[in-house]
């Protein structure tokens, strides 16, 4: 199997860096090689774009991460910041919450949620006039609140110093702190009940918001546990076949690709077209190298990988290691099957010698020869081997003699 490898990369890079069998000029390779990497960022930036043309799981239930939140939070104040979150900061020239969702299906495929399209209607009936002022009403308490902390906080880290002057008969008017020792106790318990206070008017308007019809008819569809259930399904499912989508559609995007490249390469090999046949060669290898990092990309986060998380996990719980135990063992499988392909159809010298043979070109250049030419002309290469059965003179590569029929030796070919 090594030196099987060693004789696909040697073909590889031969392949890569000759025209005709000879060397290609070092400019020339540079030239060659900037192509290659402008054609390998445009392959993987339009692998990008097409990978985000089917709605993800996120665009297609745009709802479920917010609304799940709300479900594992045990804060009392969860109903209040559900609702202020349909309540916009600007709300002028602004989509509505419903059109927002919509916007993801533009230029994509697949749909969003209805689910999530109706908990944005809720969420727009909320966002009017009137609630938008009492939640400033609310901020701009919390605003005071947070004030009053502040001084109070200011005025307990000052209260030593002043205490000090104080002490040594140090005048008003030469102090640095904000308060004296003797009104700090004063100011302290004044600015209490003022957040005491600014505490209790913001409970009424919260509870005010959330009397509100609309507010209520909101908190109530997020509690129902059948349309969350049909979210949640949704959105499990998306993220379980998302990633395929995604590798279905970049390789729609590759497959034309490497077929086109493959066909010009096995064309240009025909004809004799060397330079054709060394980009297109090129080509080729830039558009499987895409295709082989997205489906190991696959391996790793998609389909398969999910189901085997889910059998190993049923038959050993946490032993999720185990998985990449048989990553270790299919990726070697999958590297195999990859050899044999190349090795099959791509540098297979016995299905290139038979062509070249059936249209009169060299065995190893593939430049037109006569039938009477035991060397190429043009590569010096030596068309024909002893048959090791009766001792004739047949083509080098070909299975069988074209004297006697007998199966050639692939070790002397």
């Amino acid at each position: 199997m090594f030196a099987r490898i060693r004789r696909i990369l040697s073909q590889f890079f031969s392949k890569s860096r000759t025209i005709n069998n000879e060397p290609l000029n070092k400019v020339s390779l540079i030239v060659i090689i900037i192509i290659d990497i402008f054609i390998l960022i445009n392959v993987f930036t339009g692998l990008d774009d097409i990978s985000r043309w089917h709605l993800s799981p996120t665009e297609a239930y745009p709802c479920y991460s917010e609304w799940q939140s709300y479900r594992t939070k045990i804060t009392q104040d969860k109903n209040y910041e559900i609702v202020r979150l349909s309540l916009p900061y600007s709300p002028n020239n602004q989509l509505s919450f419903q059109q927002n969702y919509q916007q993801a299906e533009v230029g994509h495929l697949g749909n969003v949620s209805k689910t999530c399209l109706r908990y944005a209607d809720y969420k727009d009936k909320i966002n009017n006039p009137e609630k938008q002022q009492i939640v400033k009403n609310i901020d701009r308490e919390q605003a005071k609140i947070s004030a009053l902390e502040q001084a109070n906080s200011t005025i307990k880290s000052q209260y030593d110093s002043t205490l000090l002057e104080k002490i040594a008969g140090q005048g008003r008017e030469q102090s640095i702190n904000q308060v004296g020792a003797e009104k700090a106790k004063q100011v302290l318990e004044q600015n209490n009940r003022q957040i005491s206070t600014l505490k209790q008017e913001i409970y009424s308007l919260k509870n005010e918001l959330l009397a509100k019809p609309e507010s209520i008819s909101f908190i109530g569809f997020l509690k129902d546990e059948n349309q969350f259930r049909e979210v949640y399904k949704g959105y499990q499912q998306a993220s379980f076949w998302h990633p395929s989508i995604q590798l279905a559609f970049q390789s729609l995007f590759l497959l034309p690709l490497i077929i086109i490249a493959l066909s010009v390469h096995k064309f240009a090999q025909g004809r004799g077209y060397g330079l054709v046949s060394l980009i297109s060669w090129h080509l080729l290898v830039i558009f499987f190298i895409p295709l082989i990092v997205k489906i190991f990309e696959f391996l790793q986060i998609g389909a398969i990988f999910k189901f085997l998380f889910d059998i190993i996990s049923a038959l050993f719980g946490g032993l999720l290691f185990l998985i990449n135990y048989l990553y270790i063992l299919l990726i070697p499988i999958i590297g195999f099957g990859i050899i044999q392909f190349f090795q099959k159809f791509v540098f297979n010298v016995k299905v290139q010698a038979a062509s070249r043979v059936q249209k009169s070109r060299c065995v190893n250049c593939a430049k037109k020869i006569r039938q009477v030419d035991t060397y190429c002309p043009h590569c010096g290469y030596y068309q024909y081997i002893e048959c090791q059965n009766c001792h004739n003179i047949t083509y080098k590569h070909l299975s069988y003699c074209k004297h006697c029929g007998t199966s050639q030796d692939s070790s002397n070919l």
